[in-house]
């Protein structure tokens, strides 16, 4: 019978579900990875809530760099970072399709391979959301001197845009808010960011700007006002390079 593995939609969770399905030796099709209030009930399945620890999660992190390599572990990386719930099995199965090859480190590159092409897919679109926040997140200084982004993102794409602004703000305090999954990254003037989650937030010491950010605001909106050219504007061309989804935070579209 097959054995469905439930498990929190995180990390230390999808890697936990893996750890058990592997170390048990399911087969194909013998084994599935669910997430937990996204459980869709099949036939003939017995479900089994999985005992999550950081010492699993380090176990399959160590096996698919071991045996996989480090590019196919950050494509996986970024698949389990995704909003879809299949994640669990695609992951699972590209690291069973990869014993199958004599080079396992190519994995990703044999899409012909349901899984490997499932997992790259994920992947891909993480990457694709966590690029355009490098573009289109907007800090906000709040009256504590802290720089503030908010964020709204489908894919839990914290950790993947973290080191973009660890680089280039090295000596400012800052923090970004993924409102979406309730999480936080944290970075002190100097320090390495830290990812916080569980943490119930107050939204509204989020909105107590300094007094040059709200003057910086108007600015910046009067300014994306007026080098707006009315005869050549184009809506459908500015959604294009710009979705509305990523607009919700940034301060020019504030109403």
């Amino acid at each position: 019978m097959k054995r469905v593995y439930i498990c929190q939609d995180s990390i230390t969770g999808l890697y936990s579900a893996i750890y058990d399905a592997w170390k048990e030796r399911r087969g194909d099709g013998s084994a599935g990875i669910a997430l937990k209030k996204q459980i869709v009930p099949e036939l003939f399945c017995e479900y089994v809530e999985v005992q999550e620890s950081q010492e699993k999660a380090l176990a399959v992190e160590r096996l698919i760099r071991k045996h996989l390599g480090e590019y196919a572990y950050g494509r996986l990386y970024y698949a389990a970072l995704s909003y879809e719930p299949d994640k669990g099995d695609a992951i699972f199965g590209t690291m069973r399709s990869a014993r199958h090859l004599a080079d396992s480190t190519k994995i990703m590159d044999h899409l012909t391979d349901p899984f490997a092409r499932r997992s790259f897919e994920l992947a891909r679109n993480v990457g694709n959301e966590a690029h355009y926040f490098k573009e289109f997140l907007r800090f906000r200084e709040l009256k504590n001197g802290i720089l503030f982004a908010k964020i709204e993102p489908k894919n839990q794409v914290l950790t993947c845009i973290a080191p973009h602004f660890a680089d280039r703000l090295p000596i400012e305090n800052w923090m970004i808010y993924d409102k979406t999954h309730g999480m936080f990254v944290v970075h002190e003037a100097r320090k390495k960011w830290v990812l916080v989650s569980d943490l119930c937030a107050d939204e509204s010491r989020f909105e107590e700007y300094s007094e040059s950010e709200e003057k910086i605001q108007e600015l910046w909106k009067v300014f994306f006002q007026t080098i707006s050219i009315e005869e050549r504007e184009s809506y459908a061309r500015q959604r294009q390079h710009l979705p509305i989804w990523y607009r919700k935070n940034m301060v020019e579209f504030d109403e």
